[in-house]
């Protein structure tokens, strides 16, 4: 972990496309201001941390509907070798 001193005003540049600047501080407060390309998502830490928790909850419940044993076999031919679309019975 890097550690740093800045002032209101001053900046940390991450990577050489994300901009930091210290908007302001008040009290045990600090004010930043991000600047990062489009493509790059900015979360505080908490709601990061309580996305996370939920994607890992649905991924839970949707692992616990799947059903048990191999899947159906898709197309083509039976595995018992019969044609399903030729078999008269």
């Amino acid at each position: 972990m890097l550690i740093l001193t800045r002032r209101p005003g001053e900046r940390v540049v991450i990577g050489g496309d994300i901009l930091v600047t210290v908007m302001g501080v008040s009290g045990h407060t600090v004010r930043l201001g991000i600047e990062a390309p489009q493509g790059v998502s900015i979360y505080r830490e908490e709601i990061w941390l309580a996305v996370e928790a939920e994607n890992r909850a649905a991924a839970e419940a949707a692992a616990e509907d799947l059903p048990a044993g191999p899947p159906p076999p898709q197309g083509g031919r039976a595995p018992d070798g019969e044609d399903p679309q030729t078999d008269p019975s």
